[in-house]
């Protein structure tokens, strides 16, 4: 129940519809009380079972004094209009009074429905909010299928496990804390032994129902592997089938589908015992009440009469429904209670980039990016190891060396992507972790090898993060990037849409329009992670010359592994097994003999 109460925090801010939901809630079970038990003595004298009252009691607030003085009144009516119309008066008024029951129970649903979906649209905005902010070596040690999953899946079933209880968690224990009051007042010893019965049919139910979190646990995680086979397989389609690899991946999910079938099975029979298991120890409790309560009506001393008994029954009889609905209810809450887990740990997932609360603003960019005996490491093997280097303003500074040797993870360590493990990164004398995170970031402007682009329109592509762009800013953007030509071609110009992941766009063009979003964006820095080692010599040839255009009056970091492109290098650094172990312009390297010029003898042979 712990976690039912973490979902419903996000309740605070609907306060206002639950108050309304309970408000309702309480009327409905008002008029339900009302409607029929109210007018069982009037049918009574109408059918002559019962003698009509000749005098009314004095009026006092007491149960029987109130009771007498209404069967009075309902007795000088029947005299007053006769049998017929009574009846009339009994149905309308019946048919009034359901109608009031039944429209204050939908009022309280239609406030609840507010409530319900609005928890479950705030916990999916804090998961989405929550991935954006995690770093990105927390998504390198899971399965993206998994955490679709999470925000998809596991969501979903808090809304039809947990929240679709919510009715039941605010209507039901007002019926049944109405209905045992009335039973008190009618026999409390009858209502203490009920009382004391109810408990053992909860812990049984209660057992179970650990049971159901447990293989609804299992469940949840294995979803979360079929999705990421899911998106992996779409991902990699074009391998699979290079590969002839079509039986393997099929083969590979319906193994496992079906053992995630095997558990559903399971999972569904658990909880379909949640309605004949509680109808079954219902039935018990009804018996014991019936022998318990003959012999309190038999036993010399009248503790119960008879009539009191029958009545004491009808109520129980109604007070059985909302007790079965609380125990389904508390069997959707146990099997949504592993989503809830699940939900739990990406939100309590701690933000290893952390702003701190004094940060500074920073906009312009000045002097020069240093890095002090910068040190990193993913696990436990160091990736750099004492990184000393100084980019002043305007250079472009290249970075080349071995695959695995660090020059990626050197350039992530920039805008915050990681954080030093140990020295630091200062710019303009001003350790990026004292830097507004968002101001840190929008100094830079990055150009990875792995064009990331979405499945929308071409403005909006390069338009990307920014707002009030004008056409016009993105048509200059995007000539500078020499893509303006090409996409004029396309059916709706910079209205076309490129799919998803620009599939609809050659490599090149791909790579161009993501260094328009850089252009446009104007950044004092700029990152290049060999952005045209994946290119054809032609288009490689355009990209070049827009990266050449975008690096005009820049200070540039460049990984490349083609050293061609990098000879118009300010300096040259080379970094193998995370130590930087070479630094020079293009032609002093190569005079030294060293790792630079093994990397251009090999390219140059090749």
């Amino acid at each position: 129940m712990k976690r039912f109460f973490k979902i419903l925090r996000y309740a605070g801010p609907y306060w206002v519809y639950a108050m309304l939901n309970v408000i309702f809630n309480i009327l409905s079970v008002i008029f339900s009380l009302v409607s029929f038990g109210l007018f069982i003595p009037v049918l009574q004298m109408l059918f002559h079972s019962m003698e009509i009252p000749k005098t009314a009691p004095p009026l006092r607030l007491e149960v029987d004094a109130l009771k007498d003085n209404f069967y009075y009144f309902c007795g000088q009516l029947l005299e007053h209009y006769g049998n017929e119309k009574m009846l009339v008066y009994i149905g309308v008024t019946i048919i009034i009074l359901y109608f009031l029951k039944n429209l204050f129970r939908y009022l309280a649903m239609y406030f609840l429905a507010v409530v319900r979906n609005g928890v479950v649209k705030d916990l999916r905005n804090d998961l989405y909010l929550k991935i954006l902010i995690l770093p990105l070596s927390y998504f390198n040690e899971k399965r993206k299928g998994d955490i679709i999953a999470r925000m998809t899946t596991d969501v979903q079933e808090v809304e039809w496990s947990i929240m679709s209880s919510l009715e039941m968690a605010f209507r039901d224990p007002i019926t049944m804390l109405t209905y045992l009051i009335t039973l008190f007042v009618i026999s409390p010893s009858l209502t203490v032994f009920v009382l004391v019965l109810l408990p053992v049919s909860g812990f049984i139910i209660g057992r179970i129902g650990k049971s159901l979190k447990r293989t609804s646990d299992k469940g949840q995680h294995k979803m979360g592997i079929l999705l990421s086979m899911i998106e992996e397989t779409i991902s990699g389609l074009r391998i699979i089938k290079a590969f002839n690899a079509i039986d393997f991946a099929d083969k590979r999910f319906r193994r496992t589908n079906q053992e995630y079938n095997r558990l559903m099975i399971r999972l569904y029979r658990k909880r379909d015992l949640a309605s004949p298991l509680s109808e079954f120890l219902s039935a018990c409790v009804v018996t014991i009440v019936l022998w318990y309560g003959g012999k309190l009506v038999f036993t010399p001393g009248n503790f119960l009469d008879a009539a009191a008994f029958l009545v004491y029954l009808g109520i129980f009889s109604q007070l059985m429904p909302p007790a079965k609905a609380i125990t389904q209810a508390f069997y959707n809450i146990q099997k949504g209670a592993a989503s809830v887990d699940r939900i739990e740990q990406v939100l309590g997932e701690p933000e290893v980039i952390v702003e701190k609360s004094d940060a500074v603003g920073k906009k312009e960019f000045s002097s020069e990016i240093e890095y002090r005996q910068v040190s990193f490491s993913y696990v436990e093997e160091p990736v750099l190891k004492s990184i000393r280097l100084v980019i002043p303003k305007g250079r472009t500074i290249a970075v080349v060396g071995p695959s695995g040797g660090g020059k990626s993870t050197m350039v992530d360590l920039l805008p915050r992507f990681y954080d030093c493990a140990g020295g630091g990164i200062f710019i303009d004398g001003i350790d990026i972790r004292d830097i507004v995170i968002r101001d840190l970031r929008g100094l830079m402007g990055i150009v990875s090898q792995e064009t990331i682009l979405f499945n929308d329109t071409v403005f909006n592509n390069i338009a990307f993060g920014m707002e009030n762009v004008g056409e016009a800013e993105v048509i200059a953007a995007a000539k500078v990037a020499n893509a303006h030509e090409f996409i004029e071609k396309m059916p709706q110009g910079y209205a076309t849409n490129i799919g998803d992941r620009g599939t609809k766009l050659s490599g090149g063009q791909r790579q161009r329009l993501s260094i328009a979003r850089a252009v446009l964006k104007n950044p004092p820095i700029l990152i290049l992670d060999e952005a045209t080692s994946a290119l054809d010599t032609e288009s490689e040839r355009l990209v070049q010359q827009a990266l050449e255009n975008l690096m005009r009056n820049r200070t540039s970091v460049v990984i490349a592994h083609r050293l061609s492109t990098i000879q118009f290098a300010d300096e040259i650094i080379v970094l193998q097994s995370g130590e930087l172990v070479e630094r020079g312009t293009h032609a002093d390297l190569l005079e030294r003999n060293g790792v630079y010029r093994k990397l251009y003898d090999l390219q140059s042979f090749v």
